[in-house]
This record gives C-alpha cells, sequence and structure tokens, in this order.
C-alpha cells in the first residue's frame, strides 16, 4: 500500500531578536506583563529587505537537502501564509518556487491562518496517496512584522517571523506514514481575528478605508477560550478515531500561540511535559510557521526518530482549526 510520508522537516529563523525590553520603547507593556499572558520572552524579525518568499526559500532549500533531493524532484510547492510578498498576485509560492529552482510546475498558496500547515498536509497526503504527484513540497512562512500595528500591546507583542517546510513524499511502510488528517473551519467568528482590506470603496477611497490599516486585529479573551474547546475536542475525536491515548504519543506538537492555551490544553488531554513541544517562548506566534518550526527543533535536537508518532494541533483566523497524526518518515 501506498502512504503520504513526511520525508524531511527544515525551518529558517530570521536574524533579528526582539526581546519583550524591546517593546517597552513602543507601547506600555514591559517583560513580566507579557512573559504572564502569553509565555513570550523574544521573536524574531525578518529583515526590511526580506520577503516571505524569502523566509519560505530558505526553509525549502534545507527541506530539499534533508530529503535528498534536487529542485526537479518536486512536482508541486504549496505555501501557507497570511502576510504574502503581495496582496493578491502574483502567490508566495510562484516566487518561492521560482527562487528555489523549481519552475513549471504547480504553485499556490492557501489561506488558513495559524491552522495553514495542517492544511497543507491534508493536500499533499491527498496529492501523494492519488498518485498525482511524487513528491510536493509545503511550507509555512510568514512575514507578520510587515502587518502589525506596533500601537497595540495586545496583539504586536504576540507576533514573529519565520518559516518551516516539509517535503511529502510516498512510502511503503505504515510507521513512516502520514496517518490522518483533520481540518475544518466556521466563518461566524470572522471578526475576533482577522486583518481588514485597507480599501473596499469604488475608486477613491474613504477615510474609514483609509484609516482601516491591514494589520492583526483580534478578541483575545474571545479567541483563547474558543480555542482551548476546540483544540481538545479535536485531538480527543482523533485519538479515539484511532484508539490511541496520550501514551502512544512520542511529541504532541500544537500551535504555538500562547503558553497558557498549550498549558490548558495539554492538561486536558493528559500528556506530560516531555511530550508537550514547546517553542513559543523563543518564535511567539509565527502562524503558519508555528508548527513545522517546532517541529524542526525536536529533530535538530535529536529528539525526532524515524517511526516518532506526532500529534499536531492548530487553531486560527477564520476561525480554522485542525490536527494531524503524523510518522516522522525521515533519516
Amino acid at each position: 500500500m501506498l502512504y503520504a510520508s513526511l520525508k524531511s522537516i527544515a525551518s529558517y529563523v530570521p536574524p533579528t531578536c526582539i526581546s519583550n525590553a524591546d517593546f517597552e520603547k513602543l507601547v506600555d507593556t514591559n517583560d513580566e506583563w507579557i512573559v504572564e499572558r502569553t509565555g513570550i520572552k523574544t521573536r524574531y524579525f525578518a529583515l526590511p529587505s526580506q520577503q516571505a518568499s524569502d523566509l519560505a526559500y530558505e526553509a525549502g532549500k534545507l527541506a530539499l537537502q534533508r530529503a535528498g533531493l534536487e529542485a526537479s524532484d518536486i512536482d508541486a510547492v504549496i505555501v501557507s501564509t497570511l502576510s504574502g510578498d503581495y496582496f493578491a498576485m502574483p502567490s508566495t509560492a510562484c516566487l518561492a518556487a521560482f527562487k528555489l529552482g523549481i519552475e513549471n510546475k504547480p504553485a499556490f498558496d492557501i489561506s488558513a491562518a495559524c491552522s495553514g500547515f495542517i492544511y497543507l498536509l491534508s493536500l499533499a497526503k491527498s496529492f501523494i496517496e492519488s498518485q498525482t504527484y511524487k513528491n510536493v513540497l509545503i511550507i509555512g512562512a510568514e512575514k507578520i512584522s510587515s502587518i502589525l500595528d506596533f500601537s497595540d500591546r495586545n496583539t504586536c507583542v504576540l507576533f514573529g517571523d519565520g518559516a518551516g517546510a516539509c517535503v511529502i513524499g510516498a512510502s511503503d511502510d505504515p510507521k513512516a506514514a502520514i496517518l490522518d488528517v483533520h481540518t475544518g473551519a466556521n466563518g461566524r467568528y470572522e471578526k475576533l481575528l482577522y486583518t481588514p482590506r485597507p480599501c473596499t470603496g469604488f475608486m477613491v477611497p474613504s477615510k474609514q478605508d483609509l484609516e482601516n490599516q491591514s494589520v492583526v486585529r483580534m478578541e483575545g479573551k474571545e479567541v483563547f477560550k474558543i480555542a482551548v474547546k476546540t483544540l481538545t475536542q479535536n485531538v480527543n475525536e482523533m485519538l479515539q478515531k484511532h484508539a490511541l491515548s496520550a501514551g502512544d504519543i512520542a511529541y504532541f506538537i500544537p500551535h504555538q500561540a500562547n503558553l497558557r492555551i498549550i498549558n490548558a490544553v495539554g492538561k486536558q488531554l493528559c500528556f506530560n511535559d516531555e511530550q508537550i513541544v514547546l517553542t513559543v517562548q523563543k518564535y511567539s506566534n509565527t502562524s503558519a510557521a508555528s508548527i513545522p518550526m517546532a517541529m524542526n527543533d525536536v529533530y535538530e535536537a535529536n529528539g525526532l526518530k524515524y517511526g516518532d508518532l506526532m500529534l499536531l494541533d492548530a487553531f486560527g483566523g477564520g476561525f480554522t482549526w485542525g490536527s494531524a497524526l503524523v510518522h516522522f518518515g525521515g533519516k
């Protein structure tokens, strides 16, 4: 039987480290306030010259190397981002693919916010198992610093930039398989976490349009409550479906948005500290890049071995959500 398999994992962290103390110069906040509410201590911002496609390129290049593949071996490139190089077109995937030397192959973006990587896994799994493609490069890439309101202390301290990439290929070993992926969405909650479109009028923008900048807006308390409930329910359904318990999981890798959310979900699901992967304190919330960046940290610490079963779980604007049971199929 043919299975979709996660063949490699890689990430890229941009060069500029921003501490909580740095935000004290911009807004009414301090390190204690940020750490207590979010667990975040630092985050990384891309250079002004770097765009999301540049971050995607760096992560994608390393993912190809670790999979032992050349650019010519990749049949499709899919990127999830909410902070792409352009407002609408061309896609960040098109630009990243070209920079990687992948031309004349399908390349497109998806928009699923912080759940984007789970959605990418679902697409890649379908492409591989249907034998449409042999190798798919999926990348979560974000330059969220470009869409932050640095006068809003409730949002600007929460996010960072980065990219994470995986090569998804085929395997005949069930111990290397992407076992299952579940995704969902509900647009009922659109105004709890969103980025406004700057101009929605005809021809001449109104004063309100000009003030309605495309920056992250969020109702944090409401997002927190719905996220904890949804993430916990999603994981329980996935484990029950496959007759698994928390003890069967090598690593629980949730979306790295907020330490309090992660701890609340982890406690309800009975995962221990050794199972829960935490990187939010280092990178903050990097949206679609968050889960692959966290996965890569485990890999580079020599903690991720062939066949290890990971449980991934994410929740994001839309609202969107998703979970996945993934064996590591890399070397």
